[in-house]
């Protein structure tokens, strides 16, 4: 399982000045942020050197119960992505494969007879994402297609950026919809 860590943005006015932010370490285990603002038409009255750009997040203890702090900096929210699913790897590695093959055909000029060699090439390096790394929407990545781009050139294979940007494509359009359809059926 992957895990990542969901913040909260900063306020519409982080947008309108910088930031300095120190972390410093308090009396509590909960960290507190200090930060420094600078734009000159913001009034001294409203900058303090205690200000906080999350102030739910890392909200100071109270002097009653110290714990609070602790407790609402240890609320994140945390989302962790699905593990691969192989048989969807392989049932939407055969489309792609058929799929990138009737689109480059388009361009027969420009792979020559090469053109099943370069939907091979691609469709194994998306077949390999797709058992070890892909785990639903918002995990689709950029990094084997510019794999497939690079293996088609290491191959000195014609039309290596043209099989990469159309691979990138249809999986943009189609493998989260494919996802959702294959994830939303019920268990056979």
């Amino acid at each position: 399982m992957r895990t990542m860590l969901v913040l909260p943005a900063l306020s519409p006015l982080s947008s309108r000045c910088s930031f300095k932010i120190n972390v410093e370490s308090c009396s509590t285990p909960a960290p507190r942020i200090r930060t420094t603002l600078s734009l000159v038409t913001l009034k001294t009255s409203l900058v303090s050197s205690s200000f906080c750009p999350f102030p739910s997040f890392y909200a100071r203890p109270n002097q009653s119960n110290p714990s609070v702090g602790l407790q609402r900096a240890s609320m994140q929210k945390i989302y962790t992505y699905p593990d691969p699913i192989p048989e969807f790897a392989v049932v939407e590695t055969g489309k792609f494969r058929s799929e990138l093959l009737k689109r480059l055909s388009k361009y027969k000029d420009t792979f020559g007879g090469d053109i099943n060699v370069v939907v091979d090439v691609c469709a194994e390096i998306f077949s390999n994402f797709l058992l070890k790394e892909y785990g639903g929407p918002g995990t689709l990545l950029v990094e084997p297609f510019t794999d497939m781009l690079l293996a088609l050139k290491e191959k000195k294979l014609s039309g290596a950026p043209v099989a990469a940007r159309t691979a990138l494509l249809w999986a943009q359009n189609y493998v989260d919809q494919d996802w959702e359809a294959w994830t939303s059926q019920p268990p056979k």
